[in-house]
């Protein structure tokens, strides 16, 4: 029994000299690190799509500023009717008038709020959609490319800016240099447009 207990300590410390003796094995070497930059401001400025949303509500809000001022128009033609001395102050007919007014004040008051809160939604929406859309475009582009980080930046340069405020906001940029081939506006952009234009050729 004391022979086969030896026996199993020698085996353990041979086994236990083998790996410490075995070479480790050698790190994986790091991924280098590839950077990209996107101007956002440029992307929105230029995206068709954007353009036909924000065009499209564009055309809601004129549509909504026409309803309201018809609804003026009527509101100020009971005031004028009020005042006019048409009808007479107290009777039932003034009342009648008055009261009228009174609703739609509140009717117009409440139209502008709802289409003002409406719109505003409406926009963020629009503004969503499309910052969703540029994140998976430039997702896929920094994946297809291998690029480990996009930054936002901004492409105008100092020396294209006129105005002083413009001056001031080109000096504050935390991006001072960077190589044209670092700069995936253009690709991100054009692929944007290319997809909203095969879209728009489908729905038709």
């Amino acid at each position: 029994m004391k022979r086969l207990t030896l026996t199993l300590a020698a085996c353990l410390l041979a086994t236990n000299l083998a790996f410490s003796q075995a070479p480790s094995a050698a790190p994986a070497a790091p991924s280098p690190h590839k950077v990209g930059l996107i101007d956002m401001a440029h992307i929105f400025k230029n995206y068709d799509k954007f353009k036909a949303l924000t065009e499209s509500l564009q055309k809601e809000i004129e549509a909504s500023d026409t309803d309201a001022k018809k609804m003026l128009e009527q509101l100020q033609a009971k005031q004028q009717l009020l005042t006019s001395g048409t009808l007479a102050e107290g009777s039932p007919d003034y009342a009648k008038a008055e009261a009228e007014l009174l609703e739609m004040q509140t009717n117009l008051e409440t139209f502008r709020r709802k289409a003002q809160r409406d719109f505003l939604r409406k926009e963020a929406d629009v503004y969503k959609t499309v910052y969703m859309e540029v994140e998976d475009a430039v997702t896929r582009y920094a994946r297809y490319y291998k690029y480990t980080l996009i930054l936002r930046f901004n492409r105008q340069t100092v020396d294209s800016a006129e105005n002083p405020r413009d001056v001031i906001s080109g000096m504050n940029r935390q991006v001072v240099f960077h190589r044209s081939d670092e700069d995936i506006t253009d690709p991100i952009l054009s692929h944007l447009n290319g997809e909203w234009q095969k879209k728009r050729s489908a729905a038709r």
